[in-house]
């Protein structure tokens, strides 16, 4: 039975202010992943578990953000570890232990979230609320269709757990699905999540917000435009939410929980999140091992091209470059699952995507994001300049949140950008530990 130590700042009855609070911080304890569930008190530690799996290094702490970002075109790797420099080059193989350290935690997310699920539903009437019960489940099923949207842009179709297991042994054997069959799961859950959620505003935890933020981000992978835009709608014309200026607002100054989150992962001095470490030079207490590479610097500090987002790099004291959405000390940083500036993009090529009456639109989309840079009004007129004057905002605007890859893989423009010249190679490797636990786990091309 797997143990791992919960992130206990993440409180499931936490009361926001109309200036958004704090979360408070709670002692560590330990949750395992068939935690016990009996009562209310027992199903909010279940679900805690769930929120600090979803938070863990081998997640969204690290290792799988990082694969959004080191795999594009922004970052150079600047130590000695030549499992980093795979991503950079493209040429993962199938013992790398950061893709190893993603697939374990990503599935320990769906475990938890399974036993949530499973349990927290079954609860007697008068164990908890039933208001309360529904909002349980769903966050829990949020979290899953977002850890199998996750596996699937990554790997492809993967085996569908959808019931606790004790051990990873009790999935020996379980094929993997289509991608199709993958993504259809991630919608299931997203359709089952909405209903049971509140219709509230809360950065941390999931809510029917966040389902819909992540159905337009689903949609935009599936090419289905119109859902795409329509979902994007509702984000954006809810007030809760709006592009903080300057660019920095949303980060900067040790702010957290802004009106520019739709969701974010919450950290705290004792339980951290590990990109600032790699992110930071020495003379901060980091490694700067990850280094915006010289192309994202002229880019970035372009006032035609990154506006005031150059905020996003600084000079150490050898006169290096570093990244800086990462910076605080201790590493309290949050980690940005999604951001309202992705819906007025997701919106904009949503938009250009359909053409027509449509590009006025998607061309005002994407300037709202250039105006809170700091930058003139784009001119794009046709579909096709659209298209990639949205891309290119994409690769400044989310620089270093896991975007960038995955991006040019969706969209087909791998090949083009980074010079990808295997087709392969726009999946991962299935983590060789992975297949030596469960011989049946089949291997992607090319691997």
């Amino acid at each position: 039975m797997n143990t791992i130590k919960y992130l206990g700042f993440l409180l499931l009855l936490v009361a926001f202010s109309s200036c958004e609070k704090y979360l408070d911080v709670e002692p560590k304890a330990s949750i395992s992943d068939d935690q016990p569930i009996f009562d209310q008190a027992s199903a909010e530690t279940a679900l805690r578990g769930v929120y600090s799996a979803l938070a863990d290094g081998g997640y969204y702490g690290t290792s799988f953000q990082s694969i959004g970002y080191l795999s594009g075109d922004n970052i150079q790797w600047t130590g000695s570890q030549s499992q980093v420099q795979e991503f950079i080059n493209h040429k993962v193989n199938a013992d790398n232990s950061t893709i190893n350290a993603a697939w374990i935690a990503i599935y320990r997310t769906i475990n938890r979230a399974n036993n949530v699920i499973s349990r927290v539903g079954a609860l007697e009437e008068g164990k908890l609320t039933p208001a309360l019960q529904k909002q349980i489940v769903g966050e829990a099923y949020f979290i899953r269709a977002l850890a199998y949207f996750d596996l699937a842009r990554t790997w492809g179709g993967v085996p569908l757990i959808t019931e606790p297991t004790l051990s990873q042994e009790d999935n020996i054997g379980v094929p993997r699905a289509s991608l199709t069959g993958t993504y259809a799961q991630v919608l299931k859950d997203l359709d089952a999540a909405e209903p049971l959620l509140p219709p509230t505003t809360d950065r941390y935890r999931a809510t029917q917000k966040a389902v819909w933020a992540l159905k337009a981000r689903f949609y935009l992978y599936q090419k289905d435009w119109a859902n795409a835009e329509a979902y994007a709608d509702k984000l954006i014309a809810d007030n809760n939410y709006r592009l903080l200026k300057p660019y920095s607002a949303f980060f900067a100054n040790d702010v957290r929980g802004t009106q520019e989150s739709v969701f974010e992962i919450f950290y705290s001095p004792t339980e951290t999140n590990g990109h600032r470490g790699q992110w930071q030079p020495q003379e901060k207490g980091g490694t700067r091992q990850w280094a915006p590479n010289d192309a994202f610097v002229a880019l970035v500090n372009d006032p035609l091209v990154g506006g005031n987002r150059n905020v996003l790099v600084a000079k150490d004291n050898q006169g290096r470059w570093y990244g800086n959405l990462y910076y605080r000390n201790p590493a309290a940083d949050p980690s940005y699952v999604i951001r309202i500036a992705e819906l007025y993009l997701i919106r904009a090529e949503a938009r250009a995507q359909q053409d027509g009456a449509k590009l006025a639109g998607a061309l005002s989309d994407l300037n709202a994001v250039r105006d809170r840079a700091g930058l003139l009004p784009a001119t794009a007129a046709t579909k096709d300049e659209l298209l990639l004057a949205i891309e290119n905002e994409r690769r400044i605007e989310f620089a270093f949140e896991p975007h960038r890859w995955f991006d040019l893989v969706r969209t087909g423009r791998a090949a083009a950008v980074l010079n990808l010249t295997d087709p392969n190679r726009v999946l991962l490797p299935i983590p060789a530990e992975q297949r030596l636990i469960d011989k049946a786990l089949e291997q992607n091309p090319g691997y």
